[in-house]
């Protein structure tokens, strides 16, 4: 396991927090209080995997609106609800964004959508990626600096913490996965 994380970790980061990210990011905290990987790689694999994405979606949104709506109807009605918040909060939104469990990949596609300028937002996806990353990065590693604190050594632990993070991250979704399906009309 341990090789597996050293030689694939950063990879992993990089393209799971390209797709949303959260649970990746948290665990490579994790694994990097553990000594397998370095905490400023972990945050920069991160950080340049978030921004790729949340570009990557605000070009679709602003190039391929109609045609990523006909695949994924059901972000039409999140596309709404990110529309309204920007009519109010358009900054706040842009940096923060992230950090709403659900919009984390349609809010730059619907930003997108809303023509909003990429002079307003790359500087401040870039900003609010940062802070992502750093924030998501840290509360993995001082989870498990808490965990030892708490707990002594966590060598025999560790596959057990780890397994822990990925369910939790899991379940997360599932549960998000399933209200939005309920929430459809």
């Amino acid at each position: 396991m341990e090789v597996y994380i050293e030689h694939f970790g950063y990879l992993a980061v990089l393209v799971g927090t390209f797709l949303e990210g959260e649970t990746v990011l948290v665990l490579a905290g994790f694994a990097a209080h553990r000594g397998y990987l370095n905490l400023t790689i972990v945050i920069t694999a991160a950080f340049v995997g978030t921004v790729c994405g949340d570009q990557l979606f605000y070009y679709l949104g602003r190039k391929h609106s109609q045609t990523v709506l006909n695949r994924r109807p059901g972000w039409q009605a999140k596309v709404g609800r990110v529309r309204q918040l920007l009519n109010r909060h358009e900054i706040l939104i842009i940096f923060s964004f992230r950090f709403l469990y659900g919009l984390r990949t349609v809010a730059p596609f619907a930003l997108g959508i809303a023509r909003t300028s990429p002079r307003i937002f790359v500087p401040l996806n870039i900003l609010g990626a940062l802070a992502w990353s750093i924030a998501f990065g840290c509360a993995g590693y001082y989870f498990g600096h808490a965990l030892e604190l708490f707990l002594g050594h966590l060598k025999q632990l560790e596959l057990w913490v780890m397994a822990a993070i990925v369910i939790i991250g899991v379940i997360a979704w599932l549960v998000y996965f399933k209200r939005s399906r309920q929430d459809k009309p």
